[in-house]
């Protein structure tokens, strides 16, 4: 007897609908949240979040891949050593060093050739680390496809192997087990143990600096400036300070005195990166689009600055503003000033389509570049402690969303599927 099975005419359509929704999906990296279902990191996480290192990764917007060392491994020597013996300071730098600022899925670390890979590392992007001595070298040994990493440095004597994956978000963050805490070459003679007192005076550092009274004056009257040098801990900050010539030639329609002091507070925000960046780092910035400290406050995605090197100087783009780098007002471990040649107006505030509906640089489309989503591990059954490198069993997709620079076109798209529905 012959079944004959209906399939409505509107499948096809359910299912495009489904496809946009989900290809306009991305993981929010919110690192605590994640490694909250490893029982087996419960102490890495712990370092992360008490050396400021989970903060500085919620903001980024880079893929990465972030090296866990579990809690039996880490409470042996020389793991366990690290952890007693360092200040707060250099173990943030020592964990920043297990953040790869690459994503590598299962299937690239098994084709890394024998010869290895040079990384860059978070650490790297600090300028605290002498000249390739942040990034990271992976191998791997053809015949047993263990996975090593270690410094750059022939012969360095600290070094880890991959236990194993734990967990993959593609294409945004992938975190391997590895047995032990990785030094970086050199460690003990970086700029990480002589940080200056936290306290530093940046009004007074406007004002001596002689052309940056303006922006002086309204960082102490708007109070900002309070919660900037509250936040000279941890990854630092950096600020791009107009000059008083700047603030002169604002356009006759844009009146930052007049704005609602909580919109004139966004504005200042806007031109301060909450992690401390030289002039060096700057010039090769990994990820032009970077976050600032209105970004926090108002959803990721929003009042990003645009950074890149242009005719041999820092560029900044705001959307509607282009602005460059003209001098270093500071440049002290953790903080850095700069002095820019324009008021950086963010386009959320002064755009024409400030409500929020415009474009941002960097932000996906949807249907671009679509590639299908990989498989992922399952923690359950994952023998990450196993053996050196053990090949994960039982893959399975996890992609998670909560990004809130994505709510408003998911809402687009399920508004064109259901005009679409009742065309049909």
């Amino acid at each position: 007897m012959t079944v004959s099975v209906f399939i409505s005419h509107i499948t096809p359509l359910t299912f495009f609908c489904f496809f946009l929704l989900s290809s306009s999906a991305a993981a929010d990296l919110n690192i605590t949240s994640i490694l909250s279902s490893f029982q087996n990191l419960t102490s890495f996480s712990s370092l992360l979040t008490s050396s400021s290192v989970a903060s500085d990764l919620t903001r980024r917007q880079d893929p990465i891949t972030l090296l866990a060392v579990p809690n039996s491994y880490l409470s042996i020597p020389p793991s366990s050593d690290l952890t007693r013996r360092l200040p707060p300071s250099s173990l943030g730098d020592i964990l920043r060093y297990h953040v790869l600022l690459r994503y590598f899925s299962w299937t690239d670390l098994l084709q890394i050739p024998p010869s290895g890979v040079l990384v860059t590392t978070l650490l790297q992007t600090t300028s605290r680390a002498p000249a390739n001595f942040g990034a990271v070298n992976i191998t791997r040994n053809p015949l047993t496809n263990t996975i090593t990493i270690q410094s750059p440095v022939t012969f360095s004597p600290s070094n880890a192997t991959v236990l194993s994956l734990i967990k993959t978000l593609p294409y945004n963050i992938t975190i391997l087990a590895v047995d032990s805490l990785l030094v970086p070459y050199d460690f003990n003679l970086m700029t990480s143990e002589t940080r200056p007192p936290l306290g530093l005076n940046i009004t007074k550092a406007l004002i001596d600096g002689h052309n940056f009274n303006v922006a002086a004056a309204m960082l102490s009257a708007s109070g900002v400036v309070d919660e900037f040098e509250a936040d000279e801990g941890g990854a630092g900050i950096t600020l791009f300070v107009p000059t008083d010539g700047a603030f002169g030639d604002l356009p006759g329609n844009v009146r930052l005195q007049s704005l609602p002091a909580d919109k004139k507070s966004v504005v200042l925000k806007f031109h301060v990166l909450h992690s401390y960046y030289p002039l060096g780092s700057l010039e090769s910035i990994v990820n032009p689009v970077q976050p600032t400290l209105a970004t926090e406050d108002n959803g990721a995605g929003s009042f990003t600055l645009n950074i890149s090197r242009v005719n041999g100087s820092v560029a900044i783009d705001t959307g509607i503003v282009q602005a460059s780098v003209t001098q270093t007002v500071l440049d002290q471990n953790p903080v850095a000033i700069f002095g820019v040649s324009k008021v950086l107006l963010p386009r959320e505030v002064f755009g024409k389509d400030s409500a929020g509906a415009m474009a941002k640089p960097g932000n996906p489309v949807v249907g671009a570049n679509f590639q299908p989503p990989e498989t992922s591990p399952s923690p359950e059954d994952s023998p990450w402690l196993s053996g050196p490198a053990s090949s994960p069993s039982g893959f399975h997709e996890d992609m998670k969303s909560n990004g809130e620079r994505f709510r408003l076109q998911s809402c687009i798209v399920a508004l064109c599927c259901i005009g679409l529905y009742l065309l049909v």
